[in-house]
């Protein structure tokens, strides 16, 4: 038995192929088995999703996808359902073309995309073109094959991966099929949850009955909700840290007190902030809780640090004289510090050596600057982008953006699979460094504070959203974190 749970294990293109190696290798399940075990987990996923769906239409490539996509039409076809099968080119595999006879065997007839306009309306399309063997654009037939599918507007269900998404990073190179559904077989491939993934719809893993045995350990996993314990009866403010959100430049004050009630709402016993001056009667008005002070400067803030267990270190603090000098005293100091906005953006201009327990959060325009490449290239392969960066700064990352991943130093990856889209407005990254540093302040070491913090933070925000993602604030994520981290459910 493997030592992880495979619901949540997520894997590489090269690790899947193997693992249908071993299948076949070790326990002597041939190829055409597995294909077969494949198309009618499809199928009857399919059945049950549209169950009023009468006329399919099965897009099959020429490699293996397109042989789970034959026996699919071929189960559809003995179901009395009618079954259009456009065939993009001859199989080149063995099992793939034994698929085709089965199909052509049971009265099957396969057309070729020159006939796509000739053909009846269909309620629903199968997507069998590539599955995980693609990491370029589709080209040819193959990239007017998915125009056409995405022309004929009805939903599709994907096998695999669908085709133009790359199964190992989640960016898709050129076009790529935008399923409703996809069914994916023995593991989840780490693409379907990061990046451009939301092209896969509601994802249903399929095991085809495959032992955990075979499978080797994963290259990242998903998170799964999480809360922190129970306090003790005697608990008091300074078991549950002291946290000092240092940032709020001219203008920007709203971020780090954004950054300072997250960790409050966090659970963390005590929050000072260190900023500009004029920002100090708005914050003791608005929340008197957070122990607001002006700072001029290093002198100003030592003692602040010295009284301080987590730093959170950036949100407004600017980049001029005043920010720089903050900074470099705020690192000085050694203590456990999650660093994002200005505070990332300073570290590009000058590479140090961080405090040991360090959390860095940033967006992929700042992972591109702290990498010295351009965003695209982050975003190419986000689980490179985001392990490189942990490794070089010896510090635990995390890379925002749909399907947030968090790296450790040692190469450990997990994948978050909440949050949407109103959560691009302002503040939000802000409310995510308070919430880890009031982690960090409640005794999670850097990598845990910052998976919890992450699901926290995304998961707060998909209830806030209920309302409707347009017009949420960073504030909306305040009431529902705060039920989340003692453990409430959505």
């Amino acid at each position: 038995m493997t030592a992880f749970d495979p619901d949540i294990a997520l894997f590489t293109s090269s690790q899947a192929r193997a693992i249908d190696r071993r299948a076949i290798d070790e326990l002597g399940l041939p190829g055409f088995e597995l294909m077969t075990r494949a198309a009618a987990a499809a199928f009857a996923m399919l059945r049950r999703r549209w169950p009023s769906a009468h006329r399919l239409r099965v897009v099959c490539g020429a490699g293996n996808n397109g042989g789970d996509g034959y026996l699919v039409a071929r189960d559809a076809l003995a179901s009395g359902l009618a079954v259009d099968v456009v065939a993009l080119g001859t199989p080149t595999g063995d099992d793939a073309r034994r698929a085709r006879d089965a199909f052509e065997a049971v009265s099957g007839s396969v057309g070729s995309l020159s006939a796509w306009r000739e053909l009846p309306a269909a309620d629903l399309v199968v997507d069998a073109i590539y599955g995980i063997g693609l990491n370029r654009a589709p080209e040819g037939e193959a990239r007017e094959a998915i125009e056409a599918i995405h022309a004929l507007g009805a939903p599709v269900l994907a096998l695999d991966v669908p085709s133009g998404l790359s199964a190992d990073t989640g960016a898709r190179p050129g076009v790529a099929v935008r399923a409703e559904a996809t069914a994916t077989f023995i593991v989840r491939k780490r693409g379907l949850y990061t990046y451009e993934s939301e092209v896969a719809g509601d994802i249903e893993l399929h095991t085809l009955d495959l032992p955990y045995g075979i499978l080797e350990l994963p290259d990242a996993r998903l998170l799964v909700p999480g809360g922190l314990p129970p306090r003790p009866l005697d608990s008091h403010k300074g078991a549950n840290g002291h946290i000092l959100a240092i940032g709020g430049d001219h203008g920007t004050g709203g971020a780090i007190r954004m950054a300072a009630e997250a960790a409050l709402r966090t659970g963390a016993g005590l929050v000072s902030v260190a900023t500009r001056e004029e920002n100090v009667l708005a914050m003791n008005a608005a929340r008197p809780e957070l122990m607001a002070r002006g700072v001029n400067g290093p002198q100003a803030l030592q003692p602040m640090l010295d009284k301080a267990s987590v730093l959170a270190l950036g949100p407004g603090l600017g980049q001029g004289a005043w920010g720089h000098a903050l900074w470099t005293t705020a690192l000085d100091a050694g203590l456990p510090t999650v660093l994002d906005a200005d505070g990332l953006n300073l570290l590009t201009a000058e590479s140090r050596e961080l405090p040991a327990r360090t959390v860095l959060t940033p967006h992929p325009g700042e992972a591109a600057r702290l990498l010295g490449v351009a965003t695209p290239d982050v975003q190419a392969d986000r689980f490179a982008a985001a392990r490189e960066l942990a490794r070089r700064h010896r510090a635990v990352v995390v890379l925002k953006g749909h399907g947030s991943l968090i790296a450790s130093p040692k190469g450990e990856v997990s994948v978050c699979p909440w949050g949407n889209p109103g959560m691009a407005s302002g503040g939000m990254g802000d409310t995510l460094t308070g919430i880890v540093a009031g982690l960090l302040g409640q005794g999670c070491d850097p990598y845990e504070a910052a998976c919890l913090g992450v699901g926290l933070h995304a998961r707060a925000a998909d209830i806030a959203a209920r309302a409707g993602q347009r017009g949420m604030l960073a504030g909306d994520l305040l009431d529902p974190l705060r039920r989340l981290v003692n453990g409430g459910d959505a």
